[in-house]
């Protein structure tokens, strides 16, 4: 089985194109900001419905207790 070898030339090649990749998210740090407040808008209303159903799951187990015990 023959052995493929690169040329000098080819891994610098290969190591400039690895080496030489933008940063999307430093060139666009607005974008990332939208995104970041968008998160944790969603975060926020998400959370805000669990608590309203575990208050209301509470409520309903206190109702049921209650009315049992009378």
């Amino acid at each position: 089985m023959a052995a493929i070898y690169q040329t000098p030339r080819s891994q610098a090649s290969n190591l400039h194109r690895i080496a030489k990749r933008s940063n999307w998210a430093s060139k666009n740090p607005g974008v990332v900001l939208v995104f970041c407040i968008v998160f944790l808008v969603g975060l926020g209303i998400v959370s805000l419905f669990i608590y309203r159903r575990v208050l209301q799951k509470k409520a309903e187990k206190e109702k049921f207790e209650t009315t049992e015990g009378s």
